[in-house]
């Protein structure tokens, strides 16, 4: 609820978050007789009573700190003044069996999509040409800069062509048991609903990551730099670019049809997240994540660190035993990764994210859950692989935009919701990017580069309800193209980047 210039989300909650744009000032009456007993900026929490040295910091209903020395009520509390809480112990977390109430069916609403041969929609017509090593990557990023320049001004219908372009392929363990994360990443992201089943491949011919496994052994969509036949660079540039026309004509020949939104799959994500995020974006976002889902389509939220610390609310909410158990094991996996590479959880939380307000990774994870929205979650994607249900689901990936973001291609997405608060250009060229900023002095600053924005929740001017259906709206509209992102028009892409975990030789 609102209170003045703060922002509390709980009863419980003995902090709340400074909502003017000036933040609040020092000796200022905040509410009940508590007066700020210094400067607290924009985002950052203030006490709202004394709390003694070993005390819980709550927000959000729950404790993300403990407080190293007493804090006297309307102090800014800042990260040095805190002790973070220990992970949950993942062994020790309950399940119990929900029977959850089937959501009123939400019906009548309809996008204009690209239907495929398979059964999935695009959200975009683009000629995607993929690549098994990166030594081609050079070549790959020719041809593709001639077929803009010489060939796709002739195929109106297609909207891009692009090089599913990666760090991978040879001088890597190809048999290691991780390494099956990068390879089944990069098949499935040639059969992401966007490129239309019409991928292209470039090899050279003595990698290990054997070009027929990401096209799954159809040769002639294959061509090789080493092939014998060619003589000469320009002769392999001819013999793609003929490919291509062949390519280009059949996706030039696909119209928009009218879909159900149960053809959606929206990867939900954030980035530069500040203390707003979880009050604002990411609430807003989970309640049109609701609508998705109570629709019939797909919706899947990710970043392992960012959850972890919330894993019990995502237990609570599994669809059975079997997919709780799914992410416990998910985490355990990380858990263990992290520990490999000397590292625990709370080395995800930056120094923007700081600066933003939130303290640390719990006060992060339990807003970033948020986003998922309130419905039961019926499945736990492995990194790389696609989602094979329709509903809300956890697709496990690192925290790392660019990582999360090609996983979540390769899970199948054909339509991103990004939420940020400290700002990032972030996009990708394979699906719209819809940008949401939690606080309107983003908005308006960032205005050619936010496409909507949340902060008007902490302001007062809206509620989270209201802005859900619109950004609800925004996501039919931007997915029949109607209407063009701020990363499409102005071209701000990001390069495809894979997890691997796995060794290189």
């Amino acid at each position: 609820m609102s209170l003045k210039s703060i922002l509390k989300i709980s009863q419980a909650d003995n902090v709340a978050i400074a909502v003017n744009l000036e933040g609040i000032p020092e000796g200022m009456w905040i509410i009940d007789g508590l007066i700020s007993l210094e400067q607290v900026p924009m985002g950052h929490k203030i006490t709202l009573e004394d709390i003694p040295q070993g005390g819980p910091v709550i927000r959000y209903g729950y404790t993300i700190g403990i407080a190293r020395t007493p804090i006297s009520a309307g102090s800014w509390v800042q990260e040095h003044l805190l002790e973070i809480p220990e992970a949950p112990a993942l062994d020790e977390i309950p399940y119990h069996p929900v029977n959850w109430q089937v959501p009123e069916k939400l019906e009548g609403y309809t996008f204009e999509g690209y239907r495929n041969p398979d059964g999935t929609v695009g959200t975009k017509n683009i000629l995607g040409i993929s690549m098994s090593v990166q030594c081609v990557a050079g070549m790959a990023n020719y041809v593709i800069d001639k077929i803009k320049k010489e060939l796709l001004p002739l195929y109106p219908n297609v909207d891009d062509v692009i090089a599913l372009s990666h760090h991978y392929g040879c001088g890597v363990a190809i048999n290691a048991p991780a390494a099956a994360i990068p390879i089944r990443t990069i098949h499935n992201l040639a059969r992401n609903p966007n490129l239309g089943g019409e991928i292209m491949v470039l090899g050279l011919g003595c990698e290990k990551l054997r070009p027929e496994t990401i096209t799954g052994q159809d040769a002639g969509n294959i061509l090789y730099m080493q092939d014998e036949s060619f003589t000469g660079f320009h002769e392999m540039v001819d013999a793609v670019l003929e490919t291509a026309k062949i390519h280009l004509s059949k996706l030039n020949a696909r119209r928009r049809e009218t879909c159900p939104v149960a053809d959606l799959v929206v990867g939900m994500q954030c980035g530069g997240s500040d203390a707003f995020s979880g009050l604002t974006g990411n609430p807003v976002a989970g309640y049109a994540a609701d609508l998705i889902v109570r629709a019939g389509g797909t919706v899947f939220f990710s970043e392992v660190t960012e959850v972890r610390d919330a894993i019990g609310q995502l237990v609570a909410r599994a669809a059975d035993a079997e997919v709780a158990q799914k992410l416990v094991t998910a985490m355990k996996w990380y858990d263990d990764y992290l520990q490999n590479g000397l590292a625990d959880r709370t080395a995800n939380t930056t120094p923007g994210n700081k600066i933003g307000g939130l303290s640390n990774i719990v006060e992060k994870a339990l807003g970033s859950v948020v986003k998922s929205g309130t419905m039961p979650i019926v499945d736990v994607v492995a990194p790389g692989e696609r989602v094979k249900k329709k509903g809300l689901q956890f697709v496990s990936t690192p925290a790392s935009d660019f990582v999360c973001g090609t996983l979540q291609l390769a899970a199948g997405m054909n339509l991103h919701v990004f939420i940020t608060g400290r700002g990032t250009p972030y996009g990708l060229t394979m699906v719209p990017v819809i940008k949401i900023s939690s606080n309107s002095k983003l908005a308006n600053r960032w205005h050619d580069l936010i496409d909507f924005d949340a902060g008007l929740v902490a302001t007062g001017e809206k509620t989270i309800e209201e802005l859900g259906w619109s950004l609800f709206h925004d996501m039919l509209e931007v997915a029949s193209g109607r209407r063009k992102v701020a990363t499409d028009i102005l071209g701000i892409y990001n390069d495809l980047v894979l997890f691997n975990p796995g060794p290189l030789t």
